[in-house]
């Protein structure tokens, strides 16, 4: 996956309806964009935290990321236009409530992956969870068909 093509970004915020394979790839954006920030909101870049990344998204998407890939999206220049907070906001219209509690969740398991959790990565766990308006009962497993 490219990170420089972010195609189905794009068609979020052209309003058109997405298919499913456009919400697969919107989901593997997220994804990626969302870990990758984590792993520098506490301003250091563990190389566990990169190869993490790189093993969820190869697990749960199928795509191949470079370490490369993960630095890049993680850098704070590509949020100026979009803050991750108001990407997300604009996202979790199109992704399925499972597919917001995936993003979720897997973030908690990027933040703990070096054994050290900071009130930065705190804080950015909490405003990944609201931006996606995930709920608590959804992040317990609890979600109506």
């Amino acid at each position: 996956m490219s990170i420089a093509d972010l195609s189905a970004v794009l068609k979020i915020f052209s309003e058109t309806e997405l298919d499913e394979n456009h919400q697969k790839e919107l989901f593997a954006e997220a994804l990626l964009m969302t870990l990758a920030r984590a792993s520098s909101a506490d301003a250091n870049i563990h190389a566990v935290e990169v190869e993490s990344i790189q093993q969820i998204m190869q697990r749960e998407t199928g795509s191949e990321v470079s370490s490369q890939d993960v630095r890049k999206a993680a850098r704070t220049e590509l949020y100026e236009s979009t803050p991750l907070r108001r990407y997300l906001s604009s996202v979790r219209r199109q992704l399925s409530p499972t597919d917001r509690v995936r993003i979720v969740n897997l973030l908690a398991d990027v933040i703990k992956s070096d054994t050290e959790i900071s009130v930065l990565e705190v804080d950015f766990f909490d405003m990944v969870a609201e931006s996606l308006r995930t709920t608590p009962a959804e992040l317990a497993g609890l979600i109506a068909n």
